[in-house]
């Protein structure tokens, strides 16, 4: 393919066609170097995205390395200076012609990887709903190395073949030896592209472990638990695990504070004082506004449950805790009353056990005892149990 650009030498001597190459190639380097690149920085200085920017800047020492070592790899391939040395042409070509090529294929190789990683780093920068750009950042670094090792074989003939037959083995005892660290990798992959969770986002496994999102890594994520532990989990666990983000799709969260009234109580008024505490407190939001429910008649109450949101499935627990107590203050105040359960139990005396009085009385006397420690009532009538 480099036949058109070496007959442009034909009829120049080799000193002449050694002078003229390399005059072109290294007037081509310093052309990009300080018109087209400074030329170019000065436009990009002037637009939003940083982008460019780092495109512009990475690509400066390839591009400019690329046009110096082309003049080498052209001077290798033209039959006039090929013949006027005194060594072999392949012995020309192995030494000076492939060593050229194989570095514009090395600095490209890194400068791409370099672009893509820094705009990664970029975009992770922007917001947390990127933060497992990092993933492809690795993933792209694999491909970069992969792909310029093939170019850097093929450039020197070196047959792929046997490499490809003890690759396939390579990789499937490799596969078998790192199937938890391949699950885990391609796990990350899987949550990222179904956007489970990002940092920030706190999630409920459906084994019961909870916390908040703080670092998504290709093997595996932390939580932080509301202990103040890490936990470490899985990626690949993650990714066949039930998991409830509750910060998403928004970040406030509903809380339900059970309560029950005696029967009897006026329901009106103590719904709008339910609805007042939590209008109080100032960890509840006023929107939604919270409201009153009545959820059943049980079996010593009117049970009710008070809704209402806070901003942030963090803050549940302490809402909770301040709600109840406001609840409990508020309704001792307004003598509405708070029901427990309570029981009557009636003690019978069968017929003919007079001979066991002593015994019958000592029985009672401690079955007395035990349902008074108990909280219950026994209903008696003249010191004896009533039939």
């Amino acid at each position: 393919m480099f036949d058109p650009l070496v007959r442009i030498f034909d009829g120049f001597g080799p000193w002449e066609t050694t002078a003229l190459v390399l005059l072109v190639s290294v007037g081509a380097a310093l052309a990009l170097e300080f018109v087209v690149l400074r030329a170019a920085r000065r436009y990009v200085t002037h637009t939003d995205t940083e982008y460019d920017d780092i495109v512009l800047t990475e690509l400066r020492i390839p591009v400019v390395l690329t046009a110096a070592l082309a003049g080498v790899f052209v001077l290798t391939q033209v039959p006039a200076v090929r013949t006027a040395v005194l060594v072999d042409p392949a012995t020309v070509e192995r030494f000076f012609g492939l060593p050229s090529l194989s570095v514009i294929v090395v600095v490209w190789a890194v400068a791409a990887n370099r672009i893509v990683n820094r705009i990664v780093d970029s975009v992770s920068e922007k917001g947390s709903r990127y933060d497992f750009a990092p993933v492809f950042s690795n993933v792209w670094t694999l491909v970069v190395l992969g792909g310029a090792a093939a170019t850097l074989l093929w450039l020197w003939n070196v047959e792929i073949t046997p490499l490809l037959g003890a690759a396939g083995v390579a990789g499937i005892a490799v596969g078998f030896a790192a199937k938890d660290t391949v699950a885990n990798f391609f796990g990350g992959i899987a949550l990222y592209f179904d956007d489970t969770y990002k940092i920030g986002d706190y999630i409920v496994l459906d084994d019961g472990t909870a916390g908040t999102v703080v670092k998504v890594g290709i093997r595996s994520t932390t939580l932080l638990t509301r202990d103040e532990l890490l936990v470490t989990v899985p990626n690949s666990v993650l990714n066949a695990a039930k998991i409830t983000n509750e910060s998403a799709p928004q970040r406030r969260r509903r809380i339900r504070v059970p309560v029950g009234v005696a029967y009897g109580t006026d329901v009106d008024a103590f719904e709008a004082l339910g609805v007042d505490v939590a209008l109080a407190a100032d960890i509840v939001l006023d929107s939604p506004r919270p409201r009153m429910r009545f959820r059943r008649f049980g079996d010593s109450a009117l049970e009710y449950e008070l809704l209402c949101w806070v901003d942030g499935p963090t803050r549940r627990r302490r809402a909770q805790h301040e709600l109840n107590r406001a609840l409990y203050t508020e309704l001792l105040a307004a003598n509405v009353e708070i029901p427990y359960p309570k029981r009557d139990v009636t003690i019978r005396r069968e017929a003919g056990v007079d001979a066991d009085a002593p015994t019958a009385a000592a029985n009672g006397d401690a079955l007395d005892a035990e349902i008074a420690s108990n909280g219950d009532s026994a209903d008696l009538a003249d010191g004896r149990p009533k039939r």
